[in-house]
């Protein structure tokens, strides 16, 4: 059984931040062997994020909060709230707005290792 807090994510590693912006607590990754990565991300409120993971789907479950996410493809507009999922199932390009702060729960497949960065495209890179 994995058990973990906040503080133990933040004393191993697994919590990234860009202030302001983002923060990222990632629970389970690549190296716990389950075959997924989940993170609870939080997002600041009146920030827009460009993403593609060519590499991975994710799927978003939103907790807390209201947003938009466009997929760039069709130029469609979702509406964000506690109790919306969206999956990016086709690697979507897609484009996610905060109106207010966001704290979604995200799982990754393939697993994350934990120290990804988006690169210019918005994708996570396999490592």
């Amino acid at each position: 059984m994995i058990v973990r807090s906040i503080e133990d994510l933040k004393a191993q590693g697994r919590y990234q931040e860009q202030p302001g912006a983002w923060t990222s607590s990632r629970y389970l990754l690549r190296d716990d062997d389950v075959g997924f990565t989940l993170t609870q991300t939080t997002v600041a409120a009146g920030t827009v994020q460009l993403m593609e993971y060519k590499n991975h789907i994710e799927a978003n479950l939103i907790i807390e909060g209201t947003g938009s996410v466009l997929d760039v493809a069709t130029g469609e507009t979702y509406s964000l709230g506690p109790g919306t999922m969206y999956t990016l199932d086709a690697h979507d390009r897609h484009e996610l707005t905060a109106m207010t702060d966001l704290r979604i729960v995200c799982v990754f497949t393939p697993a994350l290792v934990g120290k990804e960065k988006h690169d210019e495209d918005g994708s996570y890179p396999i490592l």
